[in-house]
């Protein structure tokens, strides 16, 4: 990994220790429309908020639920993604769609 790579991934979890970037972060991922995405933004957070085992802890998920849900072939239940989200002082939130009338 080149040190460009390494210095950027560990600004991008130190940004991601913020509830309000955190959740940025996630929204622009969701706005994607791309579940790879999303996916991988909730598994950054995870890991920028001490990691799978940690997070399995705070959250009612075992560790290894956390594994399989977050990795590429994931397809977390929506219960799981309101728990992991709530054990990272997260919530999922719906507002209007900013369309023309």
């Amino acid at each position: 990994m080149s040190a460009n790579k390494l210095s950027r991934e560990v600004d991008l979890l130190a940004i991601l220790q913020d509830s309000g970037k955190a959740a940025e972060y996630l929204n622009l991922a969701i706005e994607s429309g791309d579940r790879m995405r999303f996916l991988v933004a909730m598994r950054d957070i995870v890991i920028a908020r001490g990691g799978i085992s940690v997070v399995a802890e705070r959250s009612s998920l075992s560790r290894s639920s956390l594994y399989k849900s977050l990795s590429k072939h994931g397809n977390p239940e929506f219960k799981s993604i309101t728990s992991l989200l709530d054990s990272l002082g997260l919530k999922l939130s719906v507002a209007p769609a900013n369309r023309a009338s």
